[in-house]
């Protein structure tokens, strides 16, 4: 296997290298990044391949059949963390909490893991062996995570499961009296995993206050500039272009208008002036009454301007982040991480959101599902207490519009009835005002739902209602998973009414 770099949503990257037994995921962002992960860590992954599939000996029913690790397989897969490379003591504090700390290296294995190419879902069994491979039944694709290594210890696999990172199908509280029992057979699988917020396990060291922060702006004390990965361009050094009180605000804080400069370091949803996990669970359920339908008190929405989800799509080779539409008469300037090459059609940064939604709504592709461009067409979207109106981006180039509402109370809650809206169901709108963002349907759609199941757990299912002739969007819907439940007659359309289900999403388009 070759070397591979993997970037995560908050903006660092990692190496993975080929090593004896397994992989070694090293840090590209030490040396360029005030905010570093640890260096790096090792794991041992192989494949240990069913009784069935071993060579025929004596005692294959007692010696499984280990062998390297070549490409994923269904659930036959086992993978340990074996060893960790903290950076200096000298220059960053040890982690707080080391079970925090091992969370964040399985949950950065794991990402990578997942974007690997899937295997075959086919079971083999004795009871489907006539059975033709068409007709023979699917499976899950999952990891085992094996505990050894850096995993051995006596409660660390118990943590990781009671956080919510691994599992197991034996849910018996078990008779040992040394409590190993029930815990030698965890795992991950790809539909659990791409439901765990990640902002609930990324983050990162905190510098050693008692050096200097920087040897030059934005590197770790004695450190020197990163070196890029082989036929990557070199990254020119940024400045920083806001102050640490400003910093600390974020993220949550209205994010600053002006800036002179790209920040030195990715500020988003993961970033962390604390140097801890930014997630926070919902609140419990509290009901009231609005227009006769009784609902859950909605939090608030991220704020005007506040990026509230990034990841990078491979196969664009860009960073696709959403935000909330603003009504400041400046453009909103881009502080989250962009991808390894600069973006182009740049001139759309300089937009404020209502110049956007003017030319966008002007397009007479986009006119003719939304109508024409209202003066208070941002202001009734922001002011709505159901829904909240969204700028979608590549690279932190603007290229299209989103409302993400709840059902329940939206006018789709109504038609449908209470019986088929459930108290935290989610939809949304959405039309791509740049022609040149077409065709990249599916990662910013499976993001729509990635950020909608992973915001709550109770979520349950996601609609959408296109105009039944909007024909190519309804392909795509079905393309990502969503299916017709019926048609429905609104006063200004006939709807196509779509939903996806929680259990039936495997996770999000790369």
């Amino acid at each position: 296997m070759a070397l591979q770099i993997i970037r995560l949503p908050d903006g660092q990257s990692y190496t993975v290298t080929p090593v004896f037994a397994g992989l070694f995921f090293k840090s590209r962002e030490l040396s360029t990044h005030i905010n570093a992960f640890p260096i790096g860590w090792s794991v041992v992954l192989h494949t240990q391949d069913d009784a069935g599939e071993a060579p025929p000996s004596a005692d294959a029913e007692t010696t499984p059949h280990v062998r390297s690790f070549t490409r994923p397989t269904l659930q036959n897969d086992k993978l340990f963390i074996s060893s960790i490379s903290n950076p200096s003591s000298n220059d960053f504090k040890p982690a707080t909490s080391p079970t925090r700390q091992i969370a964040m290296m399985l949950w950065v294995t794991l990402y990578w893991y997942f974007h690997q190419p899937e295997p075959p879902s086919i079971l083999h069994a004795e009871a489907s062996k006539h059975t033709p491979e068409s007709g023979k039944p699917r499976g899950e694709w999952r990891i085992n995570i094996k505990r050894d290594g850096v995993l051995r210890g006596r409660n660390l696999i118990p943590k990781l499961e009671r956080m919510g990172l691994i599992s197991t199908l034996d849910s018996a509280v078990g008779v040992a009296m040394d409590d190993s029992e029930g815990w030698s057979r965890m795992f991950v699988s790809r539909k659990m995993f791409w439901q765990i917020p990640g902002r609930l396990f990324l983050f990162t060291l905190q510098p050693n206050a008692s050096k200097p922060v920087h040897s030059h702006p934005g590197s770790p004390t004695s450190s020197r500039p990163g070196s890029p990965a082989i036929g990557e361009p070199a990254r020119p050094h940024l400045s920083p272009t806001i102050s640490h009180s400003t910093a600390a605000d974020l993220p949550g804080a209205p994010p600053p208008m002006t800036l002179t400069s790209t920040p030195t370091y990715p500020i988003g949803p993961f970033y962390s002036s604390s140097h801890l996990p930014t997630y926070y669970p919902p609140a419990p359920p509290l009901f009231i009454m609005t227009d006769n339908i009784r609902h859950p008190v909605r939090p608030k929405p991220p704020r005007m301007g506040e990026v509230f989800y990034t990841r990078f799509i491979h196969s664009v080779g860009q960073y696709l982040s959403f935000r909330v539409a603003s009504l400041s008469p400046k453009a909103v300037p881009h502080m989250g991480p962009i991808g390894p090459k600069p973006p182009s059609q740049s001139d759309l940064q300089t937009l404020s959101d209502t110049s956007l939604l003017q030319k966008w709504l002007a397009n007479p592709r986009v006119s003719a599902f939304w109508g024409g461009y209202e003066q208070d067409f941002l202001t009734h979207a922001l002011a709505s207490k159901h829904s909240f109106p969204v700028i979608g981006m590549w690279d932190g180039v603007p290229f299209g519009y989103f409302e993400i509402y709840w059902v329940k109370e939206d006018a789709l809650g109504r038609y449908i009835g209470s019986c088929d809206a459930d108290d935290w169901d989610r939809g949304f709108h959405v039309f791509i005002g740049e022609d040149w963002a077409r065709g990249r349907v599916k990662p910013w759609l499976t993001s729509l739902v990635h950020w909608s199941f992973c915001s709550d757990y109770r979520t349950m299912s996601i609609c959408v209602e296109p105009r039944v002739d909007n024909k190519r969007f309804i392909q795509h819907l079905q393309y990502a998973g969503f299916s017709k439940d019926k048609e429905i007659s609104f006063p200004h359309k006939q709807a196509w009414f779509g939903r996806l289900r929680r259990d039936a999403w495997d996770g999000p388009a790369f």
